[in-house]
């Protein structure tokens, strides 16, 4: 018997490339009307809090990715955003992901997504390192126990990061009992994402990560720092591991 071939990926690189800009260009555009609605209330938030108390400015990247997860076969409630997304972990019960993917009592993949804009880099920075590696650690010493079955998943961290002075210019490290990674000395807020997305792929982290950068505008114009790091290499891995967990 022959085997079946192998389904391609529905859109070709430029196609996602395109998908991608709709999306980028619908983040900023859901970050001002947040921040008019504010106004409009009278309860304007302190800097750029304004735009970020409303959420669901990553929809647009929530719906693209689901529509991957929809063309590897999974559907209805195999797939989940906003409600019924709370994984067990090991350190604490549970833990909400922003997209999960489940079938039959098998996990088959968590997305965790998360945004950073500014003007106060430096002060998130370490809060979504902390988040995202001990997210992680928490999933697979679960999944190690047997509390998420004998199956591995697929784990996905997307990151949409503001293209800013404040984000690209190099940063001074702070003092330490002891001396830094020279790997992070000279390095700005976006290149210290850098290094925490790739770090944390070559720790098996994560199974894939995807770090954008962009402007604020309405053009959509956004930068993929790194080959490894490109939305288009991330839905392929997810689209991959999904045909062959359905």
């Amino acid at each position: 018997m022959a085997t079946p071939p192998v389904p391609r990926f529905p859109w070709s690189d430029p196609e996602i490339g395109e998908r991608v800009t709709g999306a980028v260009r619908a983040y900023w555009q859901a970050r001002r009307g947040q921040a008019g609605k504010q106004k409009l209330k009278g309860a304007t938030d302190a800097g750029a809090r304004g735009e970020v108390t409303g959420g669901q400015h990553l929809n647009e990247f929530v719906a693209l990715l689901c529509t991957v997860i929809r063309e590897a076969g999974f559907d209805g409630d195999d797939l989940r955003f906003k409600k019924g997304v709370e994984i067990p972990g090991y350190y604490r019960p549970t833990k909400k992901w922003d997209i999960v993917v489940a079938r039959d009592g098998r996990l088959c993949a968590a997305i965790e997504m998360k945004s950073q804009v500014g003007p106060s880099f430096g002060n998130n920075v370490n809060n979504r390192t902390e988040e995202a590696v001990g997210s992680s650690s928490d999933l697979w010493r679960a999944y190690k126990e047997g509390i998420l079955g004998v199956h591995q998943p697929w784990l996905g961290y997307f990151f949409f990061l503001e293209e800013a002075p404040a984000s690209t210019r190099p940063v001074r490290l702070a003092k330490s009992v002891f001396k830094p990674d020279p790997v992070f000395k000279g390095t700005s807020y976006a290149q210290r994402y850098e290094i925490l997305c790739q770090r944390m792929l070559l720790e098996r982290n994560y199974s894939a990560a995807s770090l954008l950068v962009s402007p604020r505008g309405g053009t959509g114009t956004y930068a993929e720092p790194k080959p490894e790091l490109a939305f288009a290499h991330f839905a392929k891995s997810l689209y991959g591991h999904l045909i062959a967990c359905a």
